[in-house]
């Protein structure tokens, strides 16, 4: 069934509002296809897609998508270089085999990359540690450790300091947390990464 309505996650209405009208896009890890759908029939965009599961694929593909399956791990580096305006992420890093290959080879395809992840620094999650001692389940880490898809958890700080450390340039980042609420703090610092349930980046290659 097509998406419709002006409704979305907060999260994916601030990706909407960040990338250029008629822009090319490729959305990485697309699932069904919502902010595909967004992108194309509100912003204009040139979209195209790449996504692991085929039930995902024939989704997106029923909705006028152009969708592939593909694997964002291994089939990234089959992209030529600066062949598209924004390349988007969204909560996904986390459960790549190789997050910092992957982000490498976002910002090797597009001029911008838009990446969004959970943060395991999120005062919830610490607390569930310290007190219960066990492995945390929250609305962005909504899973049990024994099947969980995120292999590789971060914190806001983490991300930060490896895109430091890769030369990748922050352009802007947007803090959410509970209920999808700003954070109004800058993504490297501790108020961030304690009140922040998840982060968006706007990512360019120095």
């Amino acid at each position: 069934m097509a998406i419709s309505g002006p409704h979305i996650r907060t999260d994916l209405e601030s990706i909407t509002a960040w990338v250029d009208e008629g822009a090319r896009v490729l959305d990485v890890g697309c699932g069904e296809g919502e902010l595909l759908y967004a992108l194309v029939h509100r912003k204009k965009v040139d979209g195209r897609g790449l996504e692991l599961s085929m039930d995902g694929v024939r989704r997106c593909v029923g909705q006028g998508l152009a969708v592939i399956q593909g694997d964002a791990d291994t089939d990234l580096k089959d992209y030529p270089s600066n062949s598209f305006d924004y390349v988007i992420l969204s909560q996904t890093l986390q459960a790549t085999r190789q997050p910092r290959e992957i982000l490498d080879q976002l910002v090797r395809i597009g001029r911008h990359a838009i990446i969004s992840l959970p943060n395991f620094g999120y005062w919830r999650v610490r607390m569930e540690l310290l007190l219960k001692g066990r492995m945390p389940v929250t609305d962005r880490l909504g899973y049990d450790w024994y099947n969980t898809p995120n292999i590789h958890f971060c914190t806001i700080q983490d991300f930060v300091m490896l895109c430091q450390e890769m030369g990748i340039r922050i352009e802007r980042s947007l803090i959410l947390g509970a209920d999808e609420k700003v954070i109004d703090a800058p993504a490297d610092s501790g108020r961030a990464n304690w009140w922040g349930e998840q982060a968006l980046f706007l990512l360019q290659r120095t």
